[in-house]
């Protein structure tokens, strides 16, 4: 199983990147596939969740509004639109797969696979 994450970069407070998590060796709709982020000395912080069956997505309310997860089943790939960045949402983003129920899906513990991040830097 390999979940391959990119598009992250540097932009500038108020712009947008989009996110990819291409799965390979699993189907994105047989798990719930999430968005996390960290940064330096603190815990992976969960942003956003998609069931395996789709439906409602789950955000953080952080970036609730600002952000939208999607997917293509067709391509096996998970994206985060993320708009409106802020300097606060600098971190290592990371996709990750489970098969909790929704409850769950904020704990990193509950996740069998994860893609190996990719930077977003926000300036001000």
């Amino acid at each position: 199983v390999q979940l391959q994450a990119s598009g992250g970069g540097l932009v500038q407070a108020g712009g947008s990147l989009r996110l990819s998590c291409a799965a390979s060796g699993l189907s994105i709709r047989s798990y719930t596939m999430s968005w996390f982020r960290q940064t330096p000395g603190m815990e992976r912080e969960f942003v956003s969740g998609i069931a395996w069956s789709g439906g409602i997505p789950d955000y953080a309310g952080s970036v609730k509004g600002r952000y939208i997860i999607s997917r293509d089943t067709a391509k096996n790939t998970v994206y985060l639109q993320m708009n409106s960045l802020k300097p606060e949402d600098t971190a290592v983003y990371y996709c990750g797969a489970t098969k909790g129920v929704r409850s769950s899906w904020s704990d990193p513990q509950m996740y069998y696979y994860w893609g190996q991040g990719t930077q977003v830097t926000v300036s001000s």
